[in-house]
């Protein structure tokens, strides 16, 4: 099945074609993960994370990516195609780059984001990319995650769901 066409979603060229266009002063913050299941808690921290820039870019880890990452051999539950279709939903994300690394520190080099946004699960000095925009002069900030919300327990509900206790 094909998904309609998703305006946000772009190359890390086009999306550089469309920086070179930004007015001076403009705030671009920069968060990536996977969103496998959009839930809650990713909301909340994107929502978050745009209130404090002009615009929000999203590097959303590659379906190959993702499996790098060890989260479960039958991860990710959703297409790169179809979960930036479902991030492209949410007015707090203005643009996505698929990145295929196991870390977006090449995306965040070419980006040179003024604000580095990850969850409150990331300390500030373990956050890919820290150094880059802090060097450039930019922030990294590590906010508060909204509680009781993860796309790992949820797949663990969900696969011992029905299951003998």
């Amino acid at each position: 099945m094909t998904l309609p066409t998703n305006n946000k979603l772009m190359s890390i060229r086009t999306f550089l074609k469309r920086k070179a266009e930004f007015q001076p002063g403009h705030r671009l913050v920069f968060t990536n993960g996977c969103f496998d299941i959009l839930h809650p808690g990713h909301v909340d921290l994107l929502q978050r994370a745009r209130a404090l820039g002009d615009g929000l870019i999203l590097g959303l880890n590659s379906d190959e990516s993702v499996k790098m990452l060890n989260k479960g051999s039958d991860r990710p539950l959703n297409t790169q195609e179809e979960r930036a279709f479902v991030l492209a939903g949410l007015t707090c994300v203005d643009y996505i780059v698929i990145f295929h690394e196991s870390n977006p520190l090449e995306l965040i080099r070419g980006v040179r984001p003024q604000i580095l946004i990850k969850g409150g699960d990331w300390t500030p000095d373990k956050i890919v990319g820290r150094e880059v925009v802090e060097k450039a002069g930019g922030k990294v900030l590590s906010l508060p995650l909204l509680e009781g919300y993860s796309t790992t327990a949820f797949v663990e509900r969900i696969r011992t769901c029905g299951t003998a206790e």
